[in-house]
């Protein structure tokens, strides 16, 4: 039985392994199947392709950056071009506002005593691979780390309960694109795409992505809803497991690992094999890899 984990990051975006390093902790893990999904950028595939064992498959993908209402929403995206015009125009305006947002950022947490530097941000999103330092792959888990560098939280979650969660006194918000709008761009793009865990969504009024919005989502093109996330309880894994099934769309299992931000947990949820294979059946803009 093959194992299938479809959502994981590296160093490229706010993970803290290098891709190829992902690679060889998901061969570790006993998986077969891995997307690399870093956050509106591809970069990181060809490195982790150029490390590929023999029958091991990689899948091209990216988390693609959304917002609904005030609320973020996030789509895991596989198997398009990532040259499209529509999309690549898109990714490099959202790539562009992610840095000023993180420069914005910083600034509101240094006037608010919090002693933190752009040049240490930065060398946190190189995760010691300079290649990688740029500022516009730069996420809040980097400069959450930023903050418990310098004293100000604990962990990197409790700077994000403290400091720059949504609501929060250093807080920015950034450009994201229409949850549905997204959708239809990576369908355009020979893409695929799952609603990446559903019941965690920041800003919304009870956490969850609203039925009604993935409804509409369906109806451009989404294919499938991530139900198995590590951040869903039982509860809500059978709520949006039913979900996708009264939507006509499956259910795709993830781990969403960051490398040591997420304690190394690829393969802690899986998609299954039949799931996978309708997932990508429509795919025309990018290819499998395979080693």
């Amino acid at each position: 039985m093959k194992r299938i984990d479809l959502h994981s990051h590296s160093s490229v975006s706010d993970g803290t392994d290098a891709p190829a390093d992902v690679v060889g902790h998901a061969v570790a893990a006993g998986l077969d199947v891995l997307a690399l999904t870093d956050h509106d950028t591809v970069g990181g595939i060809k490195e982790a392709a150029a490390h590929l064992p023999a029958g091991f498959t990689l899948v091209p993908g990216m988390e693609l950056s959304c917002a609904h209402a005030g609320s973020s929403v996030h789509l895991v995206s596989y198997l398009f071009d990532p040259d499209h015009p529509g999309l690549s125009g898109e990714l490099t305006r959202i790539r562009s506002d992610r840095a000023s947002r993180a420069r914005e950022m910083v600034d509101k947490l240094r006037a608010l005593g919090v002693e933190v530097t752009w040049e240490r941000v930065l060398q946190i999103a190189g995760a010691g691979h300079e290649e990688y330092a740029d500022a516009n792959t730069i996420g809040r888990p980097h400069l959450a780390r930023a903050v418990v560098e310098a004293g100000a939280a604990k962990d990197v979650q409790d700077a994000f309960d403290r400091w720059i969660g949504s609501g929060g006194p250093a807080y920015a918000a950034r450009y994201a694109l229409d949850p549905v709008r997204a959708v239809e761009l990576v369908r355009a793009a020979g893409g695929v795409c799952s609603l990446a865990h559903p019941a965690r969504a920041e800003g919304s009024l009870n956490g969850a992505v609203p039925v009604e919005l993935v409804e509409r989502m369906v109806g451009a093109g989404l294919g499938a809803i991530e139900a198995d996330h590590p951040s869903h309880n039982r509860a809500q894994t059978k709520q949006w497991r039913g979900v996708a099934a009264d939507l006509g769309v499956v259910v795709t299992g993830s781990s969403d690992d960051h490398g040591s931000l997420t304690g190394h947990r690829l393969g802690c949820r899986t998609t299954a094999a039949e799931a996978f294979e309708a997932l990508t059946a429509p795919a025309t803009g990018a290819v499998l890899l395979r080693g």
